[in-house]
């Protein structure tokens, strides 16, 4: 099915998470203890009567006087947010009140979600991607006089064919942390003839294959018939054919390391 790929206004509801763990005031401070322990989360929304009366987090628990109950440290002073609320203006909200994290709530005050940082940076991500894809392809029409399709899709990582000759140890471990929480976006492939080449998202490909991921999230720009790009080509000459060929480069040898390490070096010499 072809991606509409027009650039359209996302709202909160699309981004906040649903299934929300919440507490109750009665909730004991051990309890909430336990649960920072156990999970990723540093605070928990509070509820009761099916409405949400606070946040107890991390802070709350180290920062305020010890009490046996949620009830007792937990904040009641809260920015909320409706799940109309365009992810723009949430964003806006929640940089300027230094939030990481906001409730979602009904007309009714009852908790239907809640959304966070990483949701935002999600959003941007699903909606930045886009421009460049569309980009792209124009500049393939345009250079070989087709018309292409695009797809959005996952495509088997062993029938991609890169052609990147190296990739950083660093930028590798980034990748996974992003393929691990869902923040990684798509990448580049043009189908041509029976090939699929990478254009671009080595990092991520390369990452998802050290994870042992079968297939690879992708923006398909397939070209409907059969051209030898010139990235392919080059790839062809350097003896690039599978991900075996890509040289990873250690942290030490990243370039902006280099570069960073030349700087200290003459500040160094200056003193």
């Amino acid at each position: 099915m072809e991606d509409n790929m027009t650039e359209k206004k996302s709202f909160v509801k699309d981004y906040m998470t649903r299934n929300v763990i919440s507490v109750s005031p009665e909730t004991t401070t051990t309890e909430i203890i336990r649960l920072m322990k156990e999970s990723d989360h540093n605070s928990y929304p509070v509820v009761e009567n099916n409405k949400l009366v606070g946040m107890v987090t991390a802070f709350d628990v180290v920062i305020k006087d010890w009490a046996e109950k949620v009830k007792d440290i937990m904040s009641t002073k809260l920015v909320v947010a409706n799940e109309d609320l365009s992810i723009n203006d949430a964003s806006r909200v929640m940089f300027r009140r230094g939030i990481s994290r906001m409730p979602v709530v009904d007309e009714n005050g009852k908790l239907v979600g809640i959304i966070t940082n990483t949701d935002m940076v999600r959003s941007h991500i699903e909606r930045s991607t886009p421009n460049k894809v569309e980009y792209f392809k124009s500049t393939l029409e345009q250079l070989y006089g087709i018309k292409t399709t695009l797809k959005h899709m996952r495509v088997a990582t062993d029938k991609l064919r890169p052609t990147q000759d190296r990739v950083y140890a660093d930028e590798l471990e980034g990748r996974s942390y992003e393929l691990e929480r869902g923040l990684a976006e798509p990448a580049i492939v043009v189908k041509t003839g029976d090939r699929w080449i990478l254009v671009d998202g080595h990092h991520r490909a390369v990452a998802s294959k050290q994870m042992g991921c079968k297939t690879v999230d992708s923006y398909v720009i397939d070209l409907g018939q059969d051209i030898k790009l010139g990235m392919e080509k080059t790839a062809d000459n350097s003896g690039i054919k599978t991900f075996d060929d890509i040289e990873i480069i250690d942290d030490d040898h990243h370039p902006l390391i280099a570069i960073t390490e030349s700087i200290q070096d003459r500040s160094k010499g200056d003193d």
